[in-house]
């Protein structure tokens, strides 16, 4: 089946500033080395896409809404015609579950708009 692609909500690449985002918030999980790892993989991974019910789905995590100010930011800048940086995804295969280590916000933002909205990511 061929996936849609993307609105274009959305940056063509993950912002620089991301990984080291995704490093600091991984190291909360894992050991320094292991989420140093995962922010490496994560710079070299190819784009891909997935449906944003879905990623909130794997990742066991709540929706947050617009009384949390990082989505209220993130929802002012997609009205505004700006576009997100693309999530940075890690599988959790020890317990199913998917991490979003850098786009929580992003992804709440958007979600709000449109649950079956494309959304663009890197996973490892």
């Amino acid at each position: 089946m061929a996936k849609k692609k993307p609105k274009k909500r959305w940056r063509r690449e993950p912002e620089q500033h991301d990984y080291p985002a995704a490093q600091s918030y991984l190291t909360l999980l894992y050991d320094e080395e292991t989420a140093a790892k995962y922010a490496k993989e994560l710079a070299q991974a190819p784009m891909t896409s997935f449906e944003a019910k879905d990623i909130f789905r794997a990742s066991g995590l709540p929706l947050l809404g617009a009384n949390n100010s990082h989505v209220r930011n993130n929802q002012k800048k997609l009205a505004a015609g700006k576009k997100l940086s693309p999530l940075l995804l890690v599988r959790d295969t020890t317990h199913g579950k998917l991490i979003i280590a850098d786009g929580y916000h992003r992804m709440c933002a958007v979600y709000s708009f449109d649950e079956d909205t494309i959304v663009p990511c890197k996973i490892v």
